[in-house]
């Protein structure tokens, strides 16, 4: 990004060529700030309106701009001419306003695009005028990557020489609006910022002005641009790390941390408040030990990544729900001793074959097996007996093509059968009904009372024949 204030003599400008489309003819300015460069154009009138101006109240002398032509100004001797004439025009003024460079001048030539200070006189102009409101409506922001690191790197400079005297330009409405917002969402892109040669990604920049955040989501944006996350430890309670080929949790969590080792961990790098994190669509394959880093975490969704196996978490005991879709498990063995008080999974669009590693753990109530691979339909016996159990999904299966797989399903649940919401569907009358038929055969086989003959308190047994 563009630092004029430190690359003062380092800089220039000049008008590179003419274009004339739909008979209006347009001037490319080249505007260079140290090693970032951008483009800019304007017509003649374009010129015009801001001579006046810069006559009005620069002192610009009125003879330097070069004069209107109305005949014969679209041949290409006179657009030439006139491209030098404006060449030489800018560089003059460009030259004479090097130490003061007004707004005006800077706008017309985009600094508040792609330059720290003059993004951040128009962003504090913004606040100062619609801050107020925008807190009141829901404390929640979206800033770029170059707004924040405008704002990160004018931390380092020293207040400017040509600092506007207006109140509404002062840089403390940023910092003022940043350390209330409770809602921060950061988006980046691997794509040029406008006509420049600066890629968002590659800026980096601190999450420090943030004094309340409670919920920060990230999107695109490489971890390798974050220096520091302040004192989110302490606020933060929603986190959202997406599509940044993210391959550690470690990464966000210990971001600012020189040596990422877990014999160093201090209770400085504990998230005290942090209970959801989502950090879905990444190239996260193992869950490292920085989940300890979370203890308060109730809500982890870690889909469509590359996961394979679970580690043990058990250390998050107030863990609720997991989300695990569309990963590579294919096994999922004692998984009641790597969770804990576990309600909710969801693991659909996986590989997993089948129900045996959920069998013990007796808080779960949801659980989305989807588009897995389970053939054998008698897998619903290792999970029937889980009393708190209220919804499966088990559609897109390879079982869920077998005949009467619905009845199948429920009958194992026995008098609980009822209960179970299977697919999104409780089951019909109907359904019940031949549920019930199909668990008073099997228990025949087996010498056994049907449950829900043992529940209405009957004295029917069924006997071996």
């Amino acid at each position: 990004m563009a630092s004029f204030l430190n690359h003062r003599n380092d800089s220039s400008v000049y008008i590179e060529e003419a274009i004339t489309k739909d008979n209006v003819t347009y001037y490319k300015i080249i505007v260079k700030v140290g090693f970032v460069q951008w483009d800019v154009w304007h017509r003649y009138s374009d010129f015009v309106e801001l001579h006046d101006k810069l006559i009005r109240d620069y002192g610009i002398e009125r003879d330097l701009l070069p004069p209107k032509k109305v005949i014969r100004n679209k041949t290409p001797k006179f657009i030439e001419h006139r491209r030098e004439a404006l060449n030489e025009y800018l560089k003059n003024v460009f030259n004479f306003l090097n130490l003061t460079m007004p707004s005006e001048f800077a706008h017309f030539l985009d600094f508040h695009l792609y330059d720290i200070f003059f993004l951040l006189q128009d962003l504090a102009k913004k606040l100062f005028l619609e801050g107020d409101k925008m807190l009141q409506s829901e404390k929640s922001h979206k800033f770029t990557p170059l707004e924040l690191h405008a704002i990160s790197e004018r931390f380092k400079i020293a207040c400017p020489p040509m600092e506007k005297l207006d109140q509404m330009y002062d840089f403390s409405h940023i910092l003022d609006f940043c350390s209330q917002i409770t809602s921060l969402s950061i988006e980046g892109s691997y794509q040029i910022l406008g006509t420049s040669n600066i890629v968002p990604n590659d800026l980096k920049f601190d999450l420090i002005p943030f004094k309340s955040l409670m919920d920060l989501k990230i999107l695109g944006v490489p971890m390798a641009c974050i220096q520091s996350v302040g004192s989110l430890r302490a606020s933060l309670c929603t986190l959202s790390v997406l599509t940044a080929t993210v391959v550690s949790l470690n990464e966000f969590l210990l971001v600012d941390v020189l040596h990422k080792d877990p014999s160093s961990i201090t209770d400085s790098m504990i998230w005290k408040k942090l209970t959801i994190i989502n950090f879905s669509s990444n190239n996260i394959n193992k869950v490292d030990w920085a989940i300890r880093l979370v203890p308060k975490l109730q809500h982890l969704n870690l889909s469509s990544n590359k996961l394979t196996e679970l580690c043990d978490i058990s250390c998050l005991h107030d863990l609720q729900v997991l989300n695990l879709s569309m990963n590579n498990f294919s096994t999922c063995d004692n998984w009641h001793g790597k969770i804990g008080n576990i309600v909710k999974i969801d693991l659909s669009q996986n590989k997993v074959q089948s129900l045996q590693g959920f069998s013990r753990l007796y808080s779960l109530e949801s659980l989305d097996l989807s588009c897995n691979v389970i053939t054998d339909v008698e897998e619903v016996q290792h999970i029937c007996k889980l009393p708190c159990l209220e919804y499966l999904w088990l559609t897109a299966n390879p079982v869920a093509t077998t005949i009467d797989y619905r009845v199948k399903v429920m009958e194992q649940f026995n008098a609980r059968m009822s209960e179970l919401c299977l697919d999104n569907e409780k089951a019909s009358e109907k359904e019940l009904d031949t549920a019930r038929v199909l668990q008073a055969l099997r228990v025949v086989k087996e010498g056994k009372t049907p449950s829900f003959l043992q529940n209405n308190h009957t004295s029917h047994s069924f006997h071996r024949s």
